[in-house]
């Protein structure tokens, strides 16, 4: 049971990320063709606007889908709403992140000025700060890198369905999926911020979007391969 909480607050935090996308891409004028939760084929959808909602097979997480033709018609839409866009899914994850602290604090010490206005954005600066300072020594020691399998296991056995463990966990979890989408790296929303404002002052480097995409979700695929390899072979005890 605790196993499948944490596989379902996995799913809740990529789901409120691709939320903060669609609200940023509604608030920026970008048009949406497609919002699902979860992945895979549809099972029911519902169209308003330009927007199809849809709820699909494998209900974890979820995606948002611009509407454009082409690749290059993405940057027909001004910088602006383009980085408010990429913004989006990592502000909505630290505001997500905030809540679960805020409830924390009125659990722990009651409903008071201190605990709604000051203790929240406190605890949400330190804890950024020290997943910041971690980051550096991940790309040093990749062996402590951890996939969804090790997070699932870590948080299935640290939190036994304790409602203070799960909402620390969440916020932290929160804060680390915001901070990875915010690297300078293709395709993650940081590595978009940064195509987005290289081509306005360079447009040539435009035709460097696709290839650099590629590039990363190669890389990302490496990568998610590795750790859930390197998560496996360390719960079965092989490291």
């Amino acid at each position: 049971m605790n196993y499948l909480i944490i596989v379902l607050l996995i799913g809740t935090i990529i789901l409120i990320h691709e939320a903060g996308h669609l609200l940023a891409a509604k608030l920026g004028k970008l048009p949406v063709k497609v919002f699902s939760v979860g992945f895979g084929p549809r099972i029911w959808g519902r169209t308003r606007g330009e927007t199809e909602y849809r709820l699909s097979v494998i209900p974890v997480g979820g995606y948002v889908l611009p509407d454009i033709q082409e690749p290059e018609d993405y940057f027909n839409f001004s910088i602006k709403s383009r980085i408010g866009f990429s913004l989006g899914g990592p502000l909505a994850n630290l505001t997500a992140a905030l809540v679960c602290l805020f409830i924390l604090d009125v659990v722990a010490v009651g409903f008071r000025f201190p605990t709604v206005f000051l203790f929240p954005f406190r605890q949400l600066a330190d804890l950024t700060g020290q997943i910041v300072m971690v980051i550096p020594s991940l790309f040093q020691n990749p062996d402590q890198l951890s996939g969804v399998v090790g997070i699932v296991a870590a948080g299935g056995q640290q939190t036994a369905l304790d409602l203070s463990k799960l909402l620390i966990w969440a916020a932290l979890l929160n804060i680390n999926l915001a901070l990875l989408n915010l690297l300078p790296l293709m395709p993650l929303d940081g590595g978009k911020i940064v195509m987005d404002i290289l081509p306005a002052l360079y447009p040539p480097l435009r035709r460097l979007h696709i290839p650099l995409a590629l590039t990363g979700w190669a890389l990302i695929i490496v990568l998610m391969i590795y750790v859930t390899i390197h998560d496996v072979t360390r719960l079965l005890g092989f490291v």
